[in-house]
């Protein structure tokens, strides 16, 4: 027997994929790969204004995706679970392989609507 999943049942998996959704996000999150990094570098690295890098690692960590710990005054992060991560973004890729064009032209989540045009 084939159960169906509620709406409230894939809440937290939307929730989790809501914390990829934006391309600053993943940008970060493909840095922490690397390493880790106060805000400060990650700022530095990718060009984003300090309050961006702050405010997406906020909802990176809140989403458990990132994890914090002090160093003076300054905070270092680092991937949560590096290798699920890893292996989470290597499928993503895998399967943009294969929808890439579908993805990008959607109507509804396609690139077109992230860039604001019609």
């Amino acid at each position: 027997m084939t159960m169906l999943l509620g709406t409230d049942t894939l809440k937290p998996a939307a929730c989790l994929f809501q914390g990829f959704s934006d391309p600053s996000r993943l940008t970060i999150l493909r840095h922490l790969a690397l390493g880790e990094h106060r805000v400060v570098d990650l700022t530095e690295h990718l060009g984003l204004a300090q309050s961006t890098v702050s405010k997406h690692l906020a909802c990176l960590k809140d989403c458990g995706l990132v994890v914090s710990r002090p160093q003076g005054r300054a905070s270092v992060f680092s991937l949560a679970h590096p290798e699920a991560l890893m292996d989470l973004l290597a499928s993503a890729e895998r399967l943009l392989e294969l929808t890439g064009d579908a993805v990008a032209l959607c109507p509804t989540s396609g690139l077109a609507t992230m860039t604001g045009a019609s």
